[in-house]
């Protein structure tokens, strides 16, 4: 399923609080040039439209969060979202989020890590450009606060039983945790765009959470 076209952004929306590039991140790191406020920080890996940063955002207030985008129009298309509600506590960066969690996030520093129907690459030769690979799910496990956790969505099984044993291989999170899935209860309430329409199309959706011990 490919991508819409966004939606235009309002040209008189200010981004400045939303908006960021990955080399505009602070160096060394301080979530505090970042946000209004000092508090438990969770990173979103492929941020896409935003969905998830936005009710997060909403119904987390006490959490900061971070989405990091390769594609630019999506992340501004995010910021701009976060900017129309007012949502301080949540910013969008364009970048490689692989590189983040590499060079950028320090140890013992998260409280949860996202990702949400990566990219699958359906070519096993391509796999190697997967998100989930041995290097960034060592970064997710040293970059977590113990108790943080992981959660991974996908609606491919082969990505989905990979993931898991990669997880199981190379780090020591406790899991994999089911994840119910919830009825919605209304037209957005979904974890991201893809789910809804994943969902919508009745098609399933695996889902695991680890926690860092």
């Amino acid at each position: 399923m490919g991508r819409r076209a966004l939606p235009k952004i309002e040209p008189q929306l200010d981004l400045s609080a939303h908006f960021r590039t990955l080399e505009e991140l602070p160096q060394p790191w301080n979530p505090n040039a970042l946000f209004t406020k000092d508090a438990p920080l969770e990173v979103e890996i492929g941020s896409g439209k935003g969905l998830f940063l936005q009710n997060a955002a909403s119904s987390c207030p006490q959490h900061n969060f971070l989405g990091i985008e390769m594609a630019h129009k999506y992340a501004r298309f995010t910021a701009a979202r976060l900017a129309k509600r007012g949502l301080r506590n949540a910013l969008a960066v364009q970048g490689d989020g692989l590189r983040l969690m590499r060079e950028m996030i320090p140890d013992n520093t998260l409280t949860a890590v996202h990702v949400y129907f990566p990219d699958p690459w359906w070519k096993k030769r391509h796999h190697k450009r997967r998100v989930l690979n041995e290097p960034f799910l060592v970064d997710v496990y040293r970059t977590l606060r113990t108790q943080g956790r992981f959660h991974f969505w996908t609606d491919v099984q082969d990505y989905f039983e990979a993931t898991l044993q990669l997880i199981a291989a190379h780090t020591r999170f406790v899991g994999p945790l089911d994840v119910e899935e919830k009825p919605p209860e209304h037209d957005l309430d979904f974890r991201t765009h893809f789910e809804r329409r994943t969902r919508l199309n009745e098609q399933p959706v695996y889902r695991a959470e680890f926690i860092k011990k």
